[in-house]
C-alpha cells in the first residue's frame, strides 16, 4: 500500500515530461529565444538558407558553436578547420554532461537514453535542469530533462524558420540587441549558480585576459583567455585551500 501511494503522488512519466516542457515558459527559455531570433537575422545576413540554419539548430543546438560555424563558412574554412572549431567550442559542454548526468540517471536509466539526452546539453538546458531537478523523483528525472530540452529546441528551431519568414519587418538593430541577450544571461546565470569560488575567478580571469589576448591574438583570443584563465584560476584555487589547511 505504501509503495502504491508513494508511485501514485510521483505520478508517471509522461506527467514529469509535461512538466519539463512547462519550464519552457520561463524568463531563461525565453532569453534564449530571443537570441534565436538574432541568430537567425546573423545566419540570413550570412547567406545561409532557412533550411541549413534549421537544421543546425537541431543537430549542433549550443548557441555559440553555430556562430563558430557560419563565421568558418563565411571565411571559406574547409571541412575539417571548421569541424575542429565547432569541436572546441562545444568541449565546454563536456562539465555539463558530466554533471548532469549523475543528476537525472536512476538505476533502471539506459546508456541509450542518456546518450540522445546528451545532445540536448547547453548551457541553459544545464542551468535550469540543475536548480530544478530535485523536485523530481529520481525515475523521472529523464523525463522532466527530456521535456524541457526537447521542446526547448524544436521551439528554437520554428523560431528561426518564422524569423527568415517574416526577417523584412525586423531591423537589423533588434534582431542584433536579440542575439546578445544570451551571452549576458549566459554570464549571469553561470555566476550565481557557480558552487566553488574557482568557476568565479576563472570567470573573472576570463573576462580580464579575453580583450587583451584580442588585441595580441585575435585568433585564438578565447582558446588563449580559456587555457589561461583556467589554469590561474585552478592554481590560485589550489594555492587558497592548500593556506587553508596549513592554518587550521
Amino acid at each position: 500500500m505504501d509503495t502504491g501511494s508513494s508511485t501514485d503522488d510521483e505520478g508517471h512519466s509522461a506527467l514529469w515530461f509535461a512538466r519539463g516542457m512547462r519550464n519552457v515558459i520561463s524568463v531563461p527559455a525565453i532569453i534564449l529565444m530571443s537570441a534565436f531570433v538574432g541568430f537567425a537575422g546573423f545566419a540570413k545576413e550570412s547567406g545561409v538558407d532557412v533550411t541549413h540554419a534549421m537544421f543546425m539548430t537541431a543537430v549542433v543546438w549550443a548557441l555559440p558553436a553555430k556562430v563558430v560555424l557560419i563565421a568558418a563558412i563565411n571565411s571559406g574554412a574547409t571541412l575539417v578547420p571548421a569541424f575542429l572549431a565547432v569541436t572546441l567550442s562545444s568541449a565546454r559542454l563536456m562539465p555539463m554532461v558530466t554533471t548532469l548526468v549523475p543528476e537525472i540517471r536512476s538505476e533502471k536509466t539506459r546508456t541509450l537514453t542518456l546518450l540522445v539526452l546528451s545532445h540536448f546539453v547547453a548551457v541553459t538546458s544545464w542551468v535550469m535542469t540543475m536548480e530544478r531537478i530535485a523536485r523530481a523523483p529520481r525515475r523521472h528525472r529523464t523525463a522532466y530533462f527530456a521535456g524541457f530540452a526537447v521542446t526547448l529546441t524544436t521551439a528554437n528551431i520554428l523560431i528561426v524558420g518564422a524569423v527568415y519568414a517574416s526577417s523584412a519587418v525586423l531591423p537589423p538593430e533588434a534582431l542584433g540587441a536579440l542575439f546578445f541577450l544570451t551571452p549576458i544571461y549566459f554570464l549571469t546565470s553561470l555566476w550565481a549558480t557557480a558552487r566553488d569560488h574557482v568557476v568565479k575567478i576563472a570567470m573573472v580571469a576570463g573576462l580580464i585576459l579575453g580583450p587583451v589576448f584580442y588585441l595580441i591574438a585575435p585568433e585564438f583570443d578565447l582558446l588563449l583567455a580559456g587555457i589561461i584563465g583556467g589554469v590561474a584560476a585552478f592554481v590560485i584555487g589550489r594555492f587558497g585551500k592548500r593556506t587553508g589547511t596549513d592554518r587550521t
